[in-house]
């Protein structure tokens, strides 16, 4: 089956993006209802029970990622019999994943209480709750889960995003109605496991569809395994340093400060990581042709490409960026109410902490295309270590802002740093790195005096509520996309981007 690059790419950012929207909005709602229906408490029982359960996911160890890499080559060369023998692989693998899940998992539950600082709803019970939790992560692997490797080496993103938004909407549907009529929290997280079964169904039902030869079969080669169990080292490790950065951030803070101080953490995180699952759009619509050029073309034709997707990537996230420093307090005071605020020094450590975290993203996208998992393994570690370690120290003085800052610390100088450097070591070996971390310097220095000005024009609509809240949206909307054209439009890297970017997509 020859892979139709442009035209996957293009409907895998339509439907991906209409599957973000869903998945933005309606746990906004959600939200809001807990708050105003059961309790603030309830949201800092979700927030930690998740965080757990993706410090557990960490048995899943990049294997899928490492997976749908070595699919890319069989596919290409219409190798039906190794995709075969690969998913077999795969679904053993899986099952024995959830199993160590369910198995971890379970063995947590004595130590449940010890994660919560103060007190918690004393009206349901935390084990059930958290077991429930379980049972939907570990169907999430055992039930034909590992089919959907199929759509990602296939670059079929978007009947992922479709079965995702279907899933989705049944389970908020479920959970608005369930939370209106009964407000029981243990049928709104019962929700997520049916919404997570028929996930998995479809999966199934539309991979057969789709792909009607390729069934798990045949053994696969012990070479094959050798490169997979390679890849998967290196991934496992950096795994680990996202898990640390993002879980255990709300786990120190219940365990620091409490439940409500981590529902209004979380609130917060739910905003700035709906901004990064819509960027993530770009990215995952775009990997499967960066591995494409990465087999065919030169590393210098590719580092061209590089800044350019840079270019217009850090336009897109210094906008959101200024929206999110202008809109974030106005937004989160009227969908959660004023007690759910934090300050706004540590509004602006949020936006901070999501622009370091995009600068190295493009960068990213070669990295993983070019296989460099392994590669990356000891700056992962370290990262994972650093951030660890800053969490515990920072956030135990500090609070919110010290487990904030103890992550911007690990994100720019070894995420992006020295995560730059590999990229420039291992791939772009005949390229000076000294451009590539001038433009970012030139890149971040605008947006922030984009920021600054926008916000000093935002502060000026005194309209309270929602009407405030559109004014100002507006605002965002033109004024700094104004001011990135004027700043940028005699630059080399303008003239040079913009043609690229524009024919791209409408090739």
């Amino acid at each position: 089956m020859k892979l139709e690059r442009a035209k996957n790419t293009k409907r895998n950012m339509v439907f991906g993006l209409i599957n973000r929207i869903i998945c933005m909005l309606f746990p906004f709602i959600i939200r809001t209802i807990i708050i105003r229906k059961i309790g603030k408490e309830y949201l800092g029982l979700d927030s930690l029970f998740t965080s757990i359960l993706q410090v557990l996911n960490l048995a899943e160890m990049g294997f899928s990622s490492a997976v749908v890499y070595n699919m890319y080559k069989p596919i290409a060369e219409e190798n039906d019999d190794l995709l075969c023998q690969i998913l077999k692989y795969y679904k053993k693998v899986y099952f024995a994943i959830g199993m160590v899940i369910l198995f971890a998992g379970i063995a947590i539950l004595p130590f449940l209480t010890r994660f919560i600082n103060g007190e918690y709803p004393q009206n349901v019970n935390i084990y059930v709750l958290y077991i429930l939790y379980l049972l939907n992560t570990v169907i999430s692997y055992i039930m034909f889960a590992y089919r959907g490797a199929l759509l990602n080496a296939y670059q079929r993103f978007d009947v992922e995003s479709n079965i995702s938004t279907a899933s989705k909407i049944l389970c908020y549907v479920l959970q608005i109605v369930l939370l209106l009529k009964t407000k029981n929290y243990y049928l709104y997280v019962t929700a997520l496991v049916i919404s997570t079964i028929f996930n998995n169904i479809l999966t199934q039902y539309y991979t057969k569809k789709l792909f009607p030869n390729i069934e798990g079969r045949g053994v696969l080669d012990q070479e094959v395994r050798k490169d997979i169990s390679v890849k998967i080292k290196g991934l496992m490790i950096s795994k680990l340093c996202d898990t640390s950065r993002n879980a255990f951030d709300s786990i120190f803070v219940s365990s620091f400060i409490g439940l409500v101080q981590t529902a209004i953490y979380n609130n917060y995180f739910m905003i700035m990581n709906a901004v990064i699952t819509l960027l993530s759009i770009i990215s995952r619509s775009i990997i499967g042709g960066v591995g494409n050029s990465i087999a065919v073309e030169s590393s210098e034709k590719n580092y061209s490409d590089l800044r350019k997707l840079n270019f217009g990537y850090m336009w897109i996230s210094g906008w959101c960026t200024i929206c999110m420093v202008c809109l974030y307090q106005p937004f989160t005071e009227l969908v959660f109410g004023k007690d759910m605020l934090f300050p706004m020094s540590i509004v602006v450590m949020f936006c901070v902490y999501f622009y370091v975290l995009k600068m190295g993203d493009m960068r990213s996208v070669y990295f993983e295309a070019a296989g460099l998992w392994w590669e990356n393994r000891f700056k992962s570690l370290v990262e994972a270590g650093l951030n660890l370690i800053l969490n515990y120290v920072l956030g135990k003085y500090y609070g919110v802002k010290g487990i904030i800052l103890a992550t911007l610390i690990s994100l720019f100088f070894i995420n992006f740093v020295w995560g730059s450097n590999l990229i420039f070591k291992y791939y772009f070996k005949s390229i000076s790195s000294k451009e590539y971390y001038t433009q970012h310097l030139l890149y971040a220095c605008v947006t922030s005096i984009n920021a600054f000005l926008t916000f000093k024009i935002c502060s000026a609509v005194t309209v309270p509520s929602i009407v405030g809240l559109f004014f100002k949206g507006v605002i965002c909307l033109v004024f700094p996309n104004i001011l990135f054209l004027l700043v940028y439009c005699k630059t080399s890297i303008f003239k040079n981007a913009m043609p690229w970017l524009l024919k791209k997509l409408n090739a």
